[in-house]
Order: structure tokens, then sequence, then C-alpha cells
């Protein structure tokens, strides 16, 4: 599935989400996101259907997606 990204990363990456179209779309994604060790933000823009995340530490590229899927969405690869 995300095969062709790198397993993790560090600073800010923005990734594409399907099904987002309201504030509360926005809210339980960041929520779940924000839920990550090591997440320090998490930017959702509904407009454009991304999400910019930024950490501290390295993320797995797999913990997101399945906070994403948790909420509900789909995170693109």
């Amino acid at each position: 599935m995300l095969s062709d990204t790198a397993p993790d990363f560090t600073a800010s990456t923005t990734f594409t989400v399907t099904g987002m179209s309201c504030a509360h779309c926005q809210v339980a994604v960041t929520e779940e996101i924000s839920a990550i060790e090591g997440v320090e933000s998490v930017d959702v823009d509904l407009a454009t259907g991304t999400v910019t995340v930024t950490a501290d530490r390295p993320i797995d590229r797999a913990d997101i997606a399945a906070a994403v899927d948790e909420a509900g969405y789909v995170l693109v690869p």
C-alpha cells in the first residue's frame, strides 16, 4: 500500500486523505494523529484534502495510515 514511500519521516510531511468534508472530519483526523507519540502538530486542510504532520522524531507512515483509518478516512499512498 505505501511501498513507494519511505517507511518513516521526521520534521513536517503532508499527506492526502480522502473522505474529509467537514469540521467533524477535521477534528477526528487531528485527534487520532495527535495521539501518536512524537507528533507535535497536525494541520488538516479540508479544501485540498491534505494533512500536514509535524513530528519531533521518526514516525512510521503506517502509524499515520492506521490513525487516519481509525478516524474513518483513507490515507492516499
